[in-house]
């Protein structure tokens, strides 16, 4: 009886296969949670509050083959590379641009006062329209039209 019981526990350990390797940190459910104008917007020009209040409260979903949501997030088929940026290189850029019209602009004070720490900022590229720069495992930012927008995991 003790052997049949040997059999059939380690017959179950080899039909279970190789464990499946954990998902990236990044897929699953993100809620867009706030949003605050962008450092590069234009002080003499309003950003469009309309498209800030119908994203806020919205989901967007990363999953390995799309990313799901309300229109820009939505992707068919997001090429994701994870990567780190300076703090010059976030938002497509945006802060090295401002240096480069002012050289007093400052890129590592315009990330710390969206909460980046660091000189190195992981970024998701997807290969998509967004960019997506992480806080941490569970807090990102996204800039899109003038705002950036704060997603928190679900």
């Amino acid at each position: 009886m003790k052997f049949a019981s040997f059999v059939c526990l380690f017959a179950s350990f080899g039909m279970a296969g190789p464990a499946a390797a954990a998902d990236p940190f990044y897929l699953g459910s993100w809620t867009l949670t706030a949003a605050v104008v962008a450092p590069w917007s234009d002080p003499h020009r309003k950003p469009d509050d309309a498209e800030r209040a119908r994203l806020l409260g919205k989901t967007v979903v990363l999953k390995s083959r799309e990313i799901s949501g309300p229109h820009p997030f939505a992707c068919a088929r997001p090429q994701y590379k994870l990567t780190n940026y300076g703090p010059e290189m976030l938002f497509q850029g945006a802060f090295d641009e401002m240096m480069n019209a002012d050289k007093k602009a400052d890129p590592r004070a315009f990330a710390a006062s969206l909460g980046f720490t660091g000189a190195s900022i992981r970024t998701l590229e997807t290969g998509c329209e967004i960019d997506v720069h992480f806080l941490d495992d569970a807090t990102a930012e996204i800039g899109l039209n003038d705002y950036v927008y704060t997603l928190k995991k679900r």
